[in-house]
C-alpha cells in the first residue's frame, strides 16, 4: 500500500510503499476513501505524543470500506462503510462498560498507538466497540472530517458544556475544531462569539453561525471584548486551539458559574498553562476536559446532519492527494487555510 511515513520526529515525511495490514482477531482492515489532516497529527509528527513508536504512519480521521474482518468480530462485515472515533476503547474495562470509551485507560488510536489512515489501508482494533456505520447519504470526505474535530466538538458543546438555547458561548480558535463548535452551538440555539487572529476565519465563523467575532490581533483585551458583547461574560466557553493564552482567556471571559471546556490539546510548551484559580473558586466556575466522542453517540450527530441542522460539509476546505498531505501536515502551525483539508486521492 502507499502511505505517508516518517522515521524521525520532525523529519520530512515520505510517501512509501509498505506492506498491507492484516486484521487483528478483534479488528478489521479498512480501505481508506478519505482521511482528514488534523492538528493532532501535526503534534504527533513533532513528537508531542508519547504513544507514537517510530517508524510511523499518521492519520486518524478516516472513512472507508471494510475489506477484511478478524475472526472474533461479530457486528461488522466486509463491504460496510465505516468510520471510527478519535479515541478507541478496549471494550473490556469499567469505563468502556459504562459507555465512556473516550477515557478508556487502555485506549488506542489509529495514527498514534498504531499506524494510521494516511495510507490506502488501515487496521482498526476492537472493531465491535469502536466502528461506526456510515449513513448512505454521507459522502466519504464529510464522514472523514467528523472523526476527530466535528465529533469532538459535538461532545464538547452538547455533553460537556451542556449548551442551551439563548446562552452566550465563546469559541477561542477558528480552526476545524472551533468552526465545528461554532456551527454546533449555533444549531442548539446559542449566541456564539468567535475569537481568532485571522479575519478571514472570523468571517467564515460568522457564515456558519457566529453572531459576533473578536479579532485577537486587534483587540486590546480579548476577555473584556467578550464580556462587553455578552453583557457580563459567556455562559460557556471553549478553547478549541490548545494554547496557554486561549485557555486562560476562555476561563477569564466566563460569567459567574460559567462553564469552560478544554478541547484543544495542551501539549509541548502549553502542557502546564496558567489558571485563574481565584476566579474559578469565587465565581464557582466549572472546568471540563473533552477528549473525543464515543461511537454510540454518533447517532445523535447523524440525526442533526440528516435533518440539515448541521452541515459539516461546509467545513471542508481542500480535497488533496496523499502527496499534497505532506506539506499540509508539516505546515499546519502556520497555515491560513479555511476549513479542513481532506485526503481523497491515495
Amino acid at each position: 500500500m502507499r502511505a505517508m511515513y516518517y522515521e524521525t520526529f520532525g523529519q520530512m515525511p515520505e510517501i512509501r510503499t509498505l506492506p498491507d495490514p492484516t486484521p487483528e482477531r478483534h479488528g478489521v482492515v479498512v480501505k481508506v476513501e478519505a482521511s482528514g489532516v488534523c492538528r493532532s497529527d501535526w503534534h504527533g509528527w513533532l513528537g508531542h505524543d508519547p504513544d507514537i513508536v517510530l517508524p510511523h504512519v499518521p492519520g486518524h480521521e478516516l472513512a472507508g470500506t471494510i475489506v477484511a474482518v478478524g475472526a472474533d468480530v461479530r457486528r461488522f462485515r466486509v463491504g460496510e462503510r465505516v468510520t471510527v472515533p478519535f479515541v478507541a476503547g478496549c471494550g473490556h474495562c469499567g469505563e468502556c462498560h459504562s459507555g465512556n470509551h473516550q477515557v478508556c485507560p487502555d485506549q488506542q488510536q489509529p495514527g498514534f498507538t498504531y499506524w494510521g489512515s494516511f495510507a490506502e489501508y488501515v487496521g482498526i482494533h476492537h472493531a465491535d466497540t469502536n466502528l461506526v456505520r456510515l449513513p448512505d447519504a454521507l459522502d466519504d470526505a464529510t464522514a472523514a472530517s467528523l472523526g476527530c474535530r466535528f465529533a469532538t466538538s459535538f461532545r464538547a458543546v452538547v455533553d460537556q458544556a451542556r449548551v442551551r438555547p439563548g446562552e452566550w458561548v465563546a469559541v477561542h480558535g477558528c480552526g476545524g475544531v472551533g468552526l465545528s463548535a461554532v456551527m454546533i452551538a449555533s444549531a442548539l440555539g446559542a449566541n456564539v462569539v468567535a475569537i481568532d487572529l485571522d479575519g478571514a476565519k472570523l468571517d467564515f465563523a460568522r457564515s456558519v453561525g457566529a453572531v459576533a467575532a473578536v479579532n485577537a490581533a486587534d483587540a486590546t483585551d480579548v476577555v473584556e471584548a467578550v464580556r462587553d458583547i455578552t453583557t457580563g461574560g459567556a455562559h460557556a466557553s471553549i478553547d478549541a486551539l490548545g494554547h496557554r493564552v486561549t485557555s486562560f482567556n476562555s476561563i477569564r471571559n466566563l460569567r459567574r458559574r460559567g462553564r469552560h471546556v478544554q478541547v484543544g490539546l495542551m501539549l509541548g510548551d502549553d502542557a502546564a498553562p496558567p489558571v485563574p484559580m481565584a476566579q474559578i473558586i469565587s465565581h464557582e466556575l466549572e472546568i471540563y476536559g473533552s477528549h473525543g466522542m464515543q461511537a454510540w453517540r454518533y447517532d445523535a450527530m447523524f440525526a442533526m446532519i440528516a435533518t440539515g441542522k448541521l452541515a459539516p460539509q461546509r467545513l471542508i476546505g481542500r480535497r488533496i492527494t496523499l502527496e499534497e498531505a505532506v506539506p499540509a501536515l508539516i505546515g499546519m502551525e502556520t497555515s491560513r487555510d479555511l476549513g479542513i483539508s481532506v485526503i481523497t486521492t491515495f
